[in-house]
């Protein structure tokens, strides 16, 4: 039997690569992200069950995990991937607002997403699924000027690790994969330059997106008897090892 998987931030870049990769491995794909439009258009095309979905606002999680309810029952795998940053900006610069705007989405939609799929694979039977969070390389090392988005991919480590912990009695593996410069719209200034911690301006390689989604789909696919706590996948010669 096709598993169920959930993936946010689906309508474009890596959630797309992602719900694309596991359509073409036959799971069934639920595909939520805020951009109705293109949601609609990329789970037609994939034929996945598309979700219009704010992960920041509770009341639309709710509606999300209903449709999944309603239509499958059950879910087998969570790719907890939608979330956004801000320009590079001084902390001292950054507005109240902005810092809420990018917790609500990275940390508070991740725990949406993550709360839900807890709840329903604790329920479901047989129990058990994987929850795999986007933690980033900015869980380890910041760039310059990302005060918002680094401590978010920070507490998502806290946030899979908890998970880890926590669902083991019911078959819950949570996971968490660190991305270094796969090709997307959020990257695209990557190719123009982009700043460094010694203050210069730097071109930085990036890597084809796909390889991110057989590395989830890879993660995905383990028995739940085994789990990869963490992983990275990176453009080889990006500044991260060394950073700084």
């Amino acid at each position: 039997m096709s598993q169920i998987i959930l993936i946010t931030g689906a309508s474009q870049g890596i959630g797309l690569a992602v719900s694309e990769a596991f359509a073409d491995a036959g799971w069934h794909v639920v595909m939520a992200a805020r951009n109705a439009e293109n949601i609609a258009a990329h789970s037609t095309r994939l034929g996945a069950l598309g979700v219009p979905t704010d992960v920041a606002d509770p009341a639309s999680v709710d509606a999300l995990y209903a449709k999944i309810t309603e239509t499958y029952g059950r879910l087998d795998a969570v790719f907890n991937n939608a979330g956004m940053g801000t320009p590079p900006i001084d902390p001292g610069d950054l507005s109240f607002e902005h810092w809420r705007q990018v917790c609500s989405v990275n940390l508070d939609g991740a725990f949406h997403i993550a709360s839900h799929a807890f709840r329903m694979m604790k329920s479901q039977d047989p129990k058990g699924g994987r929850i795999i969070n986007n933690g980033s390389i900015s869980a380890h090392t910041p760039r310059p000027g990302s005060v918002a988005y680094t401590t978010t991919k920070h507490a998502i480590t806290g946030l899979t690790k908890c998970i880890a912990l926590d669902g083991r009695p019911y078959n819950i593996r949570a996971s968490q994969i660190d991305i270094g410069n796969a090709e997307s719209p959020m990257t695209a200034r990557m190719k123009e330059g982009v700043p460094q911690a010694n203050t210069t301006m730097a071109i930085e390689p990036v890597m084809d997106v796909r390889l991110v989604a057989q590395t989830v789909l890879s993660m995905a696919s383990l028995p739940l008897e085994a789990t990869t706590l963490f992983q990275t996948i990176m453009a080889a010669d990006m500044p991260f090892v060394g950073r700084g």
